[in-house]
């Protein structure tokens, strides 16, 4: 356990601004690194700010925070050898576990007590060619999957993933995220009720407490 390590964005306490954990108390490990660049992405300064962190450094500091859910995010987490470590471990401190991932990395190695939400990219992010299709066959009904949209054609083309994949007997929620300040909630929401989709619509609460543009919140 000694040699793990993790390069660190920040941990921070807050409250949760999406998923079916929203409203709740909650502190963030936000993970240094991705290798995806989402036209939309609202975390940029993840890419490379960090500091790196013994294991037992990052559970100390997040277990500090008093909150009974932890949720590990990035940048893309999983790009680090020992994020599912860490994940496991925090699992055995008797956390309530999240974890926030891209389509794109291999999430077969998490433990299988986290709570997993998988945000696919749609078209419109850019980063749609690197969805991996397998992780469709390891998610559970404790798992969540988000979509990002931008326009009527990403609404589409998750309406078509929605069907192709059954997610609405693999998953415990599906989330159609609009793309903050640029997509008209209202219009998803409509084509949503239009096409009778089992899915929620979800707003990043967060945004709207303390701004889109605010860090450690």
């Amino acid at each position: 356990m000694a040699d793990r390590s993790l390069v660190v964005h920040e941990i921070y306490k807050s409250i949760q601004g999406e998923s079916s954990f929203a409203g709740q108390p909650c502190t963030f490990i936000r993970l240094t690194g991705c290798n995806l660049r989402c036209a939309w992405c609202d975390t940029p300064h993840a890419f490379h700010e960090g500091t790196r962190m013994s294991m037992a450094a990052i559970v100390e500091a997040s277990l500090s925070h008093c909150t009974d859910m932890v949720e590990v995010t990035g940048g893309e987490p999983l790009l680090q050898t020992h994020t599912t470590h860490l994940l496991a471990q925090l699992c055995d401190e008797g956390k309530q576990v999240l974890l926030e991932t891209s389509g794109e990395r291999d999430i077969s190695g998490v433990d299988s007590r986290v709570h997993r939400i998988v945000d696919f990219k749609a078209p419109l992010s850019g980063e749609s060619h690197r969805n991996r299709w397998s992780n469709v066959e390891c998610l559970t009904l404790r798992d969540e999957v988000k979509f990002v949209i931008q326009d009527r054609a990403d609404y589409d083309w998750a309406k078509d993933v929605l069907q192709v994949h059954d997610l609405n007997d693999r998953v415990n929620a599906i989330w159609l995220s609009p793309v903050h300040g640029v997509m008209r909630p209202e219009l998803l929401v409509a084509w949503m009720l239009e096409d009778r989709l089992k899915v929620r619509v979800q707003l990043q609460i967060h945004k709207y407490i303390w701004g889109q543009d605010a860090r450690g919140v």
